[in-house]
């Protein structure tokens, strides 16, 4: 006996199963179609956290035109508040969340009819937009609005004359994250209810088992083969050996 020439771990040459179909080789260069979509979701999430940071401008704007000012007054010796229960200041606060909350609900809308399958990028740029907008809404609107120099400004309009004290935020963390969780939230909202659905797997014939096809019963029926060596012998008599039914024929 001789061995084979080719070992039994490794294919045999020209094998039609192991050589590749027509038509399925690599093109050099090419790039997948998930790293393609992966960057449009990169540049997507990056326009939008640049717009949602332009749209910060509308933000402080607002927010200096409709905030309640604090009246303040001074005498000869120090600068105090004309009503010492108003709630001027809190009124601030308030309408900068209350307008922060609008923009997240409107940008978080705005983002999902534009790409209503989501995306992280998506989702981390309408977070850093919000941030962004935030910071420079509190800037325009502490930087156009009245002086902070409280002392300076006294001094100007006179003893015993009433001015606005500065636009200040006194909750900032509160008012800075109001606009970007308003967005995720409202966002995740909108993709877990109108989103694309993924479809659903298709549990077919487990690997390795063949599928079995069901009998058809208009076919006719398949002839009998031969007992078996090891089966009861043949049914009738067996005229050449003249054995009985059921018994193997005597052997010579």
């Amino acid at each position: 006996m001789t061995a084979p020439l080719t070992p039994p771990h490794q294919p045999q040459p020209h094998d039609p199963w192991q050589d590749p179909p027509s038509g399925s080789h690599a093109v050099p260069g090419g790039e997948k179609p998930e790293a393609s979509e992966r960057r449009a979701e990169l540049r997507q999430g990056a326009v939008i956290a640049a717009l949602l940071t332009v749209a910060g401008v509308a933000l402080g704007l607002l927010w200096l035109l409709l905030a309640p000012r604090v009246p303040l007054v001074s005498d000869e010796t120090a600068v105090f508040l004309k009503n010492s229960e108003g709630e001027q200041a809190i009124g601030a606060d308030g309408t900068f969340v209350l307008l922060a909350l609008a923009f997240g609900l409107v940008s978080a809308v705005a983002v999902f009819l534009f790409r209503r399958r989501g995306g992280i990028p998506l989702v981390v740029g309408l977070a850093l937009g919000g941030l962004l907008g935030s910071l420079l809404a509190w800037g325009i609107g502490t930087w156009f609005g009245p002086t902070s120099d409280v002392v300076a400004h006294a001094k100007e309009v006179g003893q015993g004359v009433t001015f606005d004290a500065p636009l200040e935020l006194h909750a900032v963390g509160a008012a800075i994250l109001a606009w970007p969780i308003a967005a995720m939230i409202v966002h995740l909202g909108l993709t877990a209810l109108f989103g694309p659905r993924d479809p659903e797997p298709e549990w077919g014939v487990p690997y390795g088992e063949p599928p079995t096809a069901a009998p058809d019963p208009s076919a006719p029926p398949a002839p009998a083969g031969p007992a078996s060596a090891f089966g009861p012998g043949p049914v009738g008599p067996d005229p050449e050996h003249g054995g009985t039914p059921g018994q193997p024929p005597e052997r010579s």
